[in-house]
């Protein structure tokens, strides 16, 4: 038995769920935490969105039929913790979702677990100039190496309209950069 299923397996018998999700935890809490956090990008938020996804998982595992990856399905529920945690963030703060992750980039360079240089911060502007979808895709597809058929198990979209997305991303982040371009 792959490794995959048999955890899946003791993650849905509840003699052995609790084992089993501490090693589900401990195997892709770094992972799923810089995908949240290239979605939120405040470190406090990363680490709530990444708790609410875990105790999604844990109440959850027992519908997850195994039609995807494991980690594709994980994936899809912090994707869609962290644009919901954006959403409800935002309406508390009585902004748009566009205008608070404008003040979080802002609040960026201060950040002591931000460790990127000057570079990295006019890239997360760029980034942060798409629309979200392509946001989304361009920081799977560009940071984290995941092929257009795993984002399409993650977004439910065509892998046709991925690589779309990603080129028409690539376009404008360069054209950002050259336009914002620093001496």
């Amino acid at each position: 038995m792959q490794a995959e299923a048999k955890l899946i397996k003791a993650l849905q018998s509840p003699k052995d769920r609790e084992t089993a999700f501490r090693e589900l935890v401990s195997c892709y809490k770094e992972r799923l935490y810089w995908h949240i956090r290239k979605i939120v990008l405040d470190h406090e938020d990363a680490d709530d969105v990444l708790q609410n996804t875990f105790i999604k998982v844990f109440r959850s595992i027992d519908r997850f039929k195994g039609d995807s990856k494991l980690y594709t399905w994980m994936y899809r529920i912090a994707t869609n913790e962290s644009l919901s945690y954006l959403k409800a963030k935002a309406r508390r703060n009585n902004v748009s979702v566009e205008e608070l992750k404008q003040q979080q980039l802002g609040q960026l360079e201060s950040d002591v677990y931000f460790e990127g240089s000057a570079i990295q911060l006019q890239l997360q502007n760029a980034i942060a100039s798409l629309p979200e979808k392509q946001q989304l895709v361009f920081n799977m597809k560009y940071f984290e190496d995941m092929t257009y058929e795993e984002l399409s198990g993650i977004l439910e979209t065509s892998v046709g309209g991925l690589k779309s997305s990603y080129h028409i991303a690539v376009k404008k982040i360069k054209a950002f950069l050259d336009q914002n371009e620093t001496i």
